[in-house]
């Protein structure tokens, strides 16, 4: 039985945003963060910068910031929950299998398909 269609378009969008913004990666700062939300739990950026500063990363926090946000508005993976001093980030339950698939695919000789 084959899925959704409306559905299988969406996620090989996420698909391919995500495999186009790891090929960008030279340094593993993005497969590495992105490895961290599959633990699902949530972050806020303080976390995720003492994370991947203690990973070896040298990172700033605005960077850490802006990688974030990228996450969040670009990819559309990520959720994000307000409370008053911190947003909190975590991987939507909908984009886990696909982030792992990519993440384990040799995603840098693949590239994503045109339409």
């Amino acid at each position: 039985m084959l899925g959704d269609p409306m559905t299988d378009n969406a996620e090989e969008g996420v698909r391919t945003r995500l495999v186009k913004y790891l090929l960008k990666d030279k340094i593993g700062i993005r497969k590495c963060l992105l490895n961290l939300f599959l633990e699902a739990k949530s972050y806020n950026t303080c976390e995720i910068y003492d994370y991947l500063k203690k990973r070896g990363f040298d990172i700033n926090y605005k960077g850490v910031s802006a990688m974030v946000g990228q996450m969040h508005s670009r990819l559309g993976i990520l959720s994000i929950y307000l409370s008053k001093e911190h947003n909190f980030y975590s991987l939507k339950e909908k984009h886990g299998d696909i982030v792992k698939m990519v993440l384990n695919s040799n995603f840098s000789n693949t590239r994503p398909r045109a339409y």
